[in-house]
């Protein structure tokens, strides 16, 4: 305290009078009191009188006036709202980039939980065991052309340019043939053909089409003929000539594992020289892959069985890309669903095989071949009952009408001239006493039911020579159609007891239609086929020809189609065969196996309803 007594002036203090302060002033002269007073004074007026007798007053100061003061708190603020909205600019991009972050964060974690909530609480299943066409939705598939280009590039990099097509005619090829009943319309034929060497191939081009929505038509040998490889919708053909390989050969084991590009034919010679033979033989050029597809059977069919009795196992490439195999390889398994006879004639809609185990057999000791002629078709259908009727183990019986054995003497197409009279091939197999067994019962039934003749083979050549004809009826046929004309070849299949009405009955209502047509069939098993020559202008009366005859076949208890398959042809007589129902449950296994509907998209089973007036009435 005594230094800062020290410090501080000395008052001058009189006796009575109140002690003064230090002089306080501001740099202007007048003191901080002498201001407030002024301000006071120049507010309010003259403040009053403390004393009656009121001093003089004293001079304003020279400081500030209020507007000043004023002018200057403005001009302040103004400054610092400039200088904030300076310092926000530089923090503006920041915060911006901030706020984009937490945003990505937010949708970042919302969309996490959902799809947490949607794994741990999935959609309902459908609980209906059938699929209604009516409960249909039309698929929905990625043709923008830009789109189409774009997996073009894809398809290249998964197996290499030269195996990706687009010339027209390649095109032209895989979208129709001569001998198939349907053409694809320009806006339907596929926009590149891919060729793929491997399972891992074809999983991978799955893949992609899964992914880019892009519609799929598996083609091997490409000798279908309902349409059961024509395009519905603009897409990519998967040509397997490629995947040509037989894999490995179980000698012991009697099995062969082949890619879907092998030819019968081709498989056959090389069997042969293991003393083996593959049983079913369709047309010529048919490949495993197709055949697979369509549970095609042929002239041994009444021996040796259909197509499903010779498959032992399957791989095959799901719509979504997935390679999945349907069994390994012993004769007979109880493991699960036979999966392996649910894809023989699915017709490509329900997955693409791309390996196959097939059964083999040992060559027959023995064969030969008797052809026998008729007056009329029915005599000769009846003949073919009497014969599976007596249990006779010939190995196959094809009936030919006078019709086609015309064609075939006019085609030139053998080295022999054959009676234009209904005609029956009989082919035996077994021991050489065996075989002249089953030569000598065929003859005398062949005589009880009104055969003409009865020529058999002698030798090998003999052999050859007889059962060409048999195998020359679709080219036959075709050999004489006029410039312009196109070919229907139509199967059905009956019980054996209703063969002759219905042969006799088609035969007929093919005369009155003025068509140039023909008879062929396995008749052994019920089994016969119709080929039409018709122009564009007689398309409608070959249409309403074969729907005759399919309704005639299911009025009989019979089959639509015996082994041509469905395709595009036959996919609405199915609920009349089989019923709405089975048709129902076909589409909920389709739509299981190929929800976009991808895979040879409305074969077999419809998955759009159809157009006003495109389903013919029953």
């Amino acid at each position: 305290m005594s230094r800062l007594a020290g410090r501080m002036p000395k008052l001058a203090t009189a006796p009575g009078a109140r002690p003064s302060l230090p002089s306080m002033r501001s740099s202007n002269g007048s003191s901080p009191l002498q201001f407030r007073r002024l301000e006071s004074t120049q507010r309010f007026g003259p403040p009053p009188s403390s004393t009656p007798e009121s001093k003089p007053a004293k001079k304003p100061s020279s400081g500030p006036s209020f507007k000043g003061q004023l002018t200057q708190s403005i001009t302040k603020r103004i400054q610092r709202e400039r200088d904030d909205l300076k310092r926000l600019s530089h923090m503006r991009p920041q915060n911006s980039v901030g706020r984009m972050m937490g945003m990505t964060f937010v949708l970042f974690t919302v969309g996490a939980i959902s799809y947490w909530c949607g794994l741990k609480y999935p959609k309902e299943a459908d609980p209906a065991s059938t699929l209604p066409l009516a409960a249909t939705k039309p698929p929905k598939h990625n043709l923008n052309p830009a789109h189409l280009e774009a997996a073009w590039s894809d398809f290249v990099a998964i197996v290499g340019k030269e195996n990706v097509s687009t010339a027209e005619d390649v095109i032209s090829q895989h979208a129709t043939s001569e001998w198939s009943t349907h053409r694809a319309s320009d806006d339907q034929r596929p926009f590149c053909v891919v060729y793929p060497a491997t399972t891992e191939e074809v999983s991978e081009l799955m893949k992609m089409c899964h992914y880019r929505r892009i519609p799929v038509v598996g083609y091997s040998g490409g000798t279908s003929l309902e349409g059961h490889y024509t395009p519905t919708r603009p897409g990519i053909c998967i040509d397997f000539s490629r995947m040509n390989k037989v894999l490995s050969l179980h000698k012991d084991d009697l099995d062969v594992v082949v890619q879907p590009g092998v030819g019968w034919e081709d498989l056959n010679e090389m069997l042969a020289e293991q003393n083996l033979f593959f049983p079913p033989d369709p047309g010529p050029g048919a490949q495993i892959g197709g055949m697979i597809g369509t549970g095609c059977s042929g002239t041994n069919a009444y021996r040796y069985g259909t197509m499903r009795e010779w498959v032992l196992s399957l791989t095959v490439v799901m719509a979504d890309g997935t390679v999945i195999k349907t069994r390994q390889r012993p004769r007979k398994s109880s493991a699960g669903y036979d999966l392996t006879r649910l894809f023989i004639g699915s017709e490509g809609t329900l997955g693409l095989v791309t390996e196959a185990t097939l059964k083999v057999t040992v060559k027959p000791v023995s064969e030969s071949v008797a052809v026998a002629s008729f007056g009329s078709i029915r005599e000769a259908a009846n003949c073919v009952a009497k014969v599976v009727g007596e249990g006779v183990p010939v190995a196959a019986v094809e009936i030919l009408d006078d019709d086609q054995m015309k064609f075939i003497n006019q085609a030139g197409a053998t080295s022999r001239r054959w009676k234009e009279a209904p005609t029956i091939f009989f082919k035996f197999t077994g021991t050489p006493s065996g075989v002249k067994e089953q030569v000598a019962i065929v003859q005398k039934i062949t005589k009880g039911a009104g055969g003409k003749s009865f020529d058999f083979a002698r030798d090998e050549t003999e052999q050859v020579e007889l059962w060409s004809a048999r195998k020359e009826a679709l080219w036959s046929t075709m050999a004489v159609k006029k410039p312009g004309d196109r070919v229907w070849t139509g199967d059905v299949a009956v019980p054996m007891s209703r063969l002759p009405d219905i042969i006799d009955q088609t035969k007929q209502d093919l005369g009155r239609s003025g068509l140039k047509s023909s008879i062929v069939g396995h008749v052994g098993d019920g089994n016969f086929h119709i080929i039409l020559l018709y122009s564009d202008a007689e398309r409608k009366l070959a249409e309403e020809c074969v729907h005759r005859m399919v309704k005639r076949a299911v009025e009989m208890e019979g089959t639509v189609t015996g082994e041509h398959g469905v395709g595009l042809v036959k996919r609405d007589y199915l609920p009349h065969e089989l019923g709405e129902s089975t048709v129902d449950a076909m589409r909920k296994i389709k739509a299981a196996f190929d929800p976009l509907c991808l895979l040879n998209c409305d074969k077999v089973v419809r998955v759009e309803k159809p157009a006003r007036g495109e389903v013919s009435e029953w």
